[in-house]
């Protein structure tokens, strides 16, 4: 009887006749030598100061998913009390995932990638003295491509809790509501024997006064300023 054929002996042996072992290594690690520079090239890309240029897509290959105004990053951004700054100033490690996601675009689109921006609190960017990144790459006319994003999701109630922060309008609502709310739980009864509504109006004026002077003097200490001023600022007093 005629033996079965082995199909993996038959690509070896074809594999063997078109080319040496020794040449087949030599030729793999000329590849994977190419594959590690352009990798070390696109980090020092991500990683280095460079002055604000456009990429050019090929707009056949392009996920309309992925693309995104200045004024939606913006408004995320002013809601989440996040930066949205050149990628140079993120101090954190950028995973190999997106280094292989800006591999596969250039090679989809023939084209280098350069100007990266991305999206992330304060407190994962490295910015100068006055919980998750997004990172994109620049189109021109104030659009922007969305790569890759990594890390934690934010808390979900983050964006309420920023909301004092967004406006100066936004503060003085909450200190309203927040001295409301203290002038409600405070023991009339300590200060005065017959409680009427003067009395109540005079504690909310007192109580208005002192929590407003309590949120200017640490916004004044800690140079704080408003979501809608600090979204695209690089300094961490802004």
């Amino acid at each position: 009887m005629l033996p079965k054929t082995n199909i993996k002996q038959c690509l070896q042996r074809s594999r063997d006749k078109r080319i040496s072992e020794a040449a087949l290594l030599e030729e793999v690690q000329e590849v994977l030598q190419q594959n590690q520079q352009h990798r070390d090239q696109i980090m020092e890309t991500l990683t280095a100061a460079q002055p604000q240029g456009e990429n050019t897509f090929d707009i056949d290959k392009i996920a309309s998913g992925r693309l995104y105004h200045l004024s939606d990053i913006k408004k995320i951004c002013v809601d989440y009390r996040l930066r949205f700054l050149d990628a140079h100033f993120f101090k954190g490690e950028f995973p190999e995932e997106a280094v292989s996601e800006i591999r596969k675009l250039e090679n989809q689109h023939n084209t280098p990638l350069s100007g990266f921006k991305i999206i992330a609190p304060a407190k994962r960017l490295k910015l100068e003295n006055a919980d998750d990144p997004l990172l994109f790459a620049p189109m021109g006319n104030d659009y922007f491509y969305l790569i890759h994003s990594w890390g934690n999701d934010l808390h979900p109630l983050r964006k309420w809790l920023m909301w004092p922060y967004k406006s100066f309008e936004n503060l003085v609502f909450t200190v309203f509501l927040l001295s409301i709310a203290l002038t409600a739980i405070t023991p009339m009864s300590a200060f005065t024997h017959t409680a009427a509504m003067q009395e109540y109006v005079l504690m909310f004026l007192f109580m208005f006064k002192a929590v407003g002077g309590i949120v200017l003097f640490y916004g004044f200490a800690k140079g704080k300023n408003f979501n809608t001023a600090i979204w695209n600022s690089n300094y961490y007093n802004a």
